[in-house]
């Protein structure tokens, strides 16, 4: 037998049905605490919690979800109505046993999570590949917003991998030899999308670093600019504050050439400078 409920159908269920007394009082427990990412186990049963994350939409709420496994029953516990309903296309078994259907529930809520994650890199390469042409508009925002979802989908991913972890060591027996070569694989593809994450995780913040790297490169651009117009002005203001002393014994300022020689001399002494300038390939 195999049920999706909410945790508030699950507890008033609970209430009313007759339950052994150990099994109501674990799943109360868990269905009233704010565990997550455990699994837990015994001869009779399998108890798995995790927060779900319905990759396909990054504006999904994680919500927890509750699974529990026995030989006569798989049941599923929502935390919210919204969850039940996305669940709900996941929960479409045949003629199967217990084991089966719940290495089916978490195949069927993998299954497309790897190209998501593939789109996602597609995503986050074009928006590189952007920023590399010149649009730098909203470009630190964009990477601010890869992090945080990476880092939902790595705690996302993580979860899974304890209960998988569980589900592969078998401790209990409660899953076949031949069904735990199906959870084995299960394992694997969480896995691979844990790492395909963390791949992309170092990949946005090598972007971040290029990025502030680009900022450095313009802005020591700008200084340089800023840096060589000093230089070049610093030799008439020099000349400038001596001769603007006025003092009596300065022929210069009673000669008729004066005005025009320190013109004279201005241009030149600028001219050298821009050519001394563009020899060194300064500007």
């Amino acid at each position: 037998m195999h049920k999706l409920l909410t945790f508030q159908e699950a507890l008033e269920e609970l209430d009313k049905a007759e339950v052994e007394a150990v099994k109501k009082e674990l799943l109360k427990e868990h269905l009233s605490s704010n565990k997550t990412a455990s699994f837990e186990w015994s001869s009779k049963f399998n108890l798995c919690s995790f927060d779900w994350y319905d990759v396909n939409n990054s504006e999904t709420e994680t919500h927890r979800i509750l699974i529990y496994l026995d030989r006569e029953e798989f049941l599923v516990f929502c935390e919210k109505t919204d969850t039940k309903e996305h669940l709900q296309r996941f929960m479409d078994f045949g003629e199967e046993n217990n084991e089966q259907k719940f290495y089916h529930f978490l195949f069927n809520m993998l299954a497309h999570d790897m190209d998501y994650i593939d789109d996602y890199e597609d995503t986050i390469i074009d928006a590189e590949d952007a920023t590399l042409s010149g649009h730098y508009q909203g470009y630190l925002e964009k990477i601010l917003e890869y992090r945080k979802e990476l880092l939902r989908l790595k705690r996302y991913y993580t979860q899974l991998q304890v209960i998988c972890d569980g589900l592969v060591d078998n401790e209990n027996g409660l899953i076949s030899e031949t069904e735990s070569v199906h959870f084995n694989i299960l394992h694997n593809r969480v896995d691979r999308c844990y790492a395909a994450i963390l791949n992309l995780q170092d990949y946005v913040t090598q972007m971040r670093e290029a990025y502030q790297a680009q900022i450095d490169i313009e802005q020591n651009g700008l200084m340089k600019v800023f840096t060589l117009i000093t230089a070049l002005f610093l030799p008439l203001s020099l000349m400038v504050g001596w001769y603007g002393m006025n003092f009596t014994n300065m022929p210069e300022l009673k000669s008729a050439w004066g005005y025009p020689l320190f013109i004279l001399a201005s241009i030149l002494i600028s001219t050298v400078l821009i050519i001394y300038f563009k020899k060194k390939k300064w500007f």
